[in-house]
């Protein structure tokens, strides 16, 4: 049936608004990276370069998923995640940076396992959630078999350590369940022994220890917190309403770690402002409400619940990053969709909006029915 011209205009702004960020992210990649990259790589286009690369791979892989039934290729989205479980295993013969184990190294490129699986796990969930047979109103339906994949996945991926994704991919699910009919009593059981295996992993094994202690301190105030924490709250100070002017950034002189991975976003403020902050929340903001709108116009339980795990992984994503940089969260080196440095992350968010463009093709623009067809 053909598109009606509405909802081809609803397609053409998620797109665009996709295409708006990454372009942004470029810029500021560029503009945050030049100098460390001239001093430790002797080019200011070694960073730049690297992220060029993977936004045209993006633009490819949003070309192919656009094209796939993903319906069809649900099926093979358990061997993938036990793939991607192997992958997480193979980190740790790798050599460590900055003592974490989250990058497969091949030669010149690198790749981090952890982006793989969350993206696996929801396109998995969701085709296992849709099956009508299961009944997730039992306790032991909702066991398995994910609980043994997916909590392998977890505490793979918070060995590297790596506890940003780690949040990130339990809420992604713990939200999947939530929407395919699972008790909020078994979710919540289900939360009761992670927090208490993470206060006992921080305060008695001394986990992050030192970043929870320097987000309390700098709960009160920005400046007494740890030295990333202080630095992005110069950033973000500095830049006022209009911003420093692009390429005219200091922080990004050896002062601000990480400007163009972690720390982008207090970056972009200190160099494009409070006007530049409000331009980039305008775009993410926009992504994720047509991730919802397409989420809610799905025809079937399957495109519900993936539209669904992917605008709130991504949602979960963005939202910690913002938390951290304005330190209303600890440190957690988690990168900001889209706009941050990083192969990986891009690829994998960029999948995730071909996923959401693809399934927009099969919007009702009547509301999810899925409900009625399970």
């Amino acid at each position: 049936m053909k598109k009606s011209r509405a909802e081809q205009v609803q397609f053409d702004h998620l797109l665009l608004a996709y295409l708006a960020t990454v372009l942004v992210g470029l810029v500021m990649v560029y503009s945050a990276s030049s100098v460390w990259a001239e001093s430790r790589h002797g080019s200011h286009y070694y960073f730049f370069q690297k992220q060029f690369i993977a936004a045209i791979l993006s633009l490819a892989v949003i070309w192919i998923i656009g094209r796939l039934d993903l319906r069809r290729l649900s099926v093979y989205s358990a061997p993938a995640l036990l793939i991607t479980i192997l992958l997480l295993s193979l980190v740790f013969l790798m050599p460590g940076r900055n003592g974490s184990h989250r990058w497969l190294m091949m030669g010149p490129f690198t790749a981090q396992p952890s982006e793989f699986f969350k993206f696996v796990m929801i396109f998995y969930l969701a085709f296992s959630l849709a099956n009508p047979k299961r009944n997730l109103g039992q306790l032991k339906q909702l066991l398995f078999p994910y609980a043994p994949l997916i909590g392998v996945g977890l505490l793979l991926i918070l060995a590297e350590p790596d506890l940003g994704t780690t949040v990130v991919i339990f809420l992604t699910a713990a939200l999947m369940f939530f929407l395919a009919g699972a008790k909020m009593k078994h979710l919540l059981s289900a939360l009761v022994p992670l927090i208490g295996t993470g206060t006992f992993i921080v305060f008695v094994l001394g986990y992050k220890k030192d970043r929870v202690l320097d987000y309390i301190t700098a709960l009160g105030d920005p400046l007494q917190g740890s030295y990333q924490i202080k630095q992005a709250a110069l950033s973000l100070g500095a830049g006022g309403l209009m911003g420093t002017g692009l390429g005219d950034g200091r922080q990004k002189l050896f002062f601000l770690p990480y400007p163009h991975t972690d720390f982008i976003f207090a970056a972009i403020g200190e160099e494009i402002g409070f006007i530049g902050l409000l331009f980039v929340m305008a775009l993410l903001v926009f992504i994720l409400y047509r991730g919802l709108k397409i989420a809610y116009a799905q025809p079937d339980k399957f495109g519900y619940l993936l539209a669904a795990g992917i605008t709130m992984s991504l949602f979960v994503n963005i939202a910690i990053n913002l938390g951290v940089v304005t330190s209303l969260l600890p440190v957690t080196g988690l990168a900001l969709p889209l706009l941050s440095y990083g192969g990986s992350s891009l690829l994998i968010s960029s999948a995730m909006i071909g996923i959401l463009l693809n399934l927009s093709r099969q919007s009702t623009g009547k509301g999810s029915r899925w409900k009625k067809l399970a």
